[in-house]
């Protein structure tokens, strides 16, 4: 069983900046993936970043690419998710999710096994 905590999300001006943490533990397995989703207002959820914890590589949905990005410190079990030059379509609860590396990095939800309980970013004009 994997615990997993999102935090660090708030309310921010469009074009503003946010830095979302996940803390992992319990019985964190080798060679895993951390993914970050998220489910705006009315929407489905998405993915939008993944690291791969073993090898540190990362993969982005291209809605967040070059303003996002998802980084680790495995001393203290946590992923992050730092969000540049936020958009009003960015509003959404944030979730992170840890599933086995199996066939590579991925944004599908059916990759992962655990979840968190999300922390909500809104983005204002």
């Amino acid at each position: 069983q994997v615990q997993l905590v999102e935090s660090g999300g708030g309310s921010v001006q469009a074009g503003g900046s946010l830095r979302l943490s996940c803390e992992a533990s319990g019985n964190t397995y080798n060679n895993y993936l951390i993914g970050w989703f998220r489910q705006g207002p009315g929407k489905g959820r998405e993915g939008v970043a993944v690291i791969d914890t073993t090898r540190g590589h990362t993969y982005y949905h291209n809605s967040v690419k070059g303003r996002f990005t998802v980084s680790q410190d495995n001393a203290k079990n946590m992923v992050y998710l730092q969000m540049d030059s936020l958009k009003l379509e960015d509003t959404a609860m944030y979730y992170c999710a840890a599933g086995p590396y199996r066939y590579g990095l991925s944004l599908e939800e059916d990759a992962y096994e655990y979840w968190g309980q999300g922390t909500p970013v809104t983005v204002s004009s």
